[in-house]
């Protein structure tokens, strides 16, 4: 597929047909699709040869969206994910309306909060959360930019978002974090 430039509304179109895409992140270049669609998160795994069972990074478009999946959510950690400056990853032990394929064994769910404007004007569009997983093979290192993509990753995917194609400053993976038992953060990737 290959449109002039990129239209939010068609690719958010695209993921409701259950379409994969390929699109910049608020971290790194990302394989993505909707959360809730098991065909294409299965097409997803097989792609980056990784097993289905541990779990995925969902994106979602505000604190609001969140909700939607968290609403047992402590107040410090809302505060937190309003005002925290870098990309954080949290793993939320209880969720609520997300399928087994998405989550880690143990049932957490890791879910970020997208301060990349593309894709929370993406996400807000389609209206469900959207896979993000890095562009490349599982056991393989990430590509730092678009130009680190390898083709049989760009060749499998429905559609290559244009957006930020030409960006040389290298990304980095976010933060992931968890509450611990007291409610305090830890850390499991700075």
């Amino acid at each position: 597929m290959f449109l002039l430039r990129d239209d939010i509304s068609e690719i958010a179109s695209l993921l409701q047909k259950g379409n994969i895409i390929c699109y910049p992140t608020d971290t790194v270049w990302g394989i993505g699709c909707d959360a809730l669609h098991e065909a294409a998160v299965d097409r997803i795994s097989i792609l980056k040869g990784r097993k289905p069972d541990k779990g995925y990074v969902l994106l979602v478009s505000s604190i609001e969206m969140l909700k939607r999946f968290v609403p047992k959510m402590p107040p410090r950690l809302e505060t937190l994910l309003s005002h925290h400056q870098r990309p954080l990853t949290m793993i939320y032990a209880e969720t609520v309306g997300l399928p087994h394929w998405v989550k880690a064994p143990d049932g957490s769910a890791a879910i970020r909060v997208a301060t990349d404007e593309f894709c929370r004007e993406l996400i807000e569009a389609f209206g469900n959360p959207i896979i993000s997983t890095s562009a490349n093979k599982s056991g393989e290192p990430f590509p730092p930019t678009f130009g680190g993509i390898s083709s049989e990753i760009l060749a499998a995917v429905d559609y290559v978002v244009k957006y930020r194609q030409d960006d040389k400053e290298p990304a980095e993976p976010s933060s992931i974090a968890k509450l611990d038992r007291y409610q305090e953060l830890e850390f499991v990737r700075e």
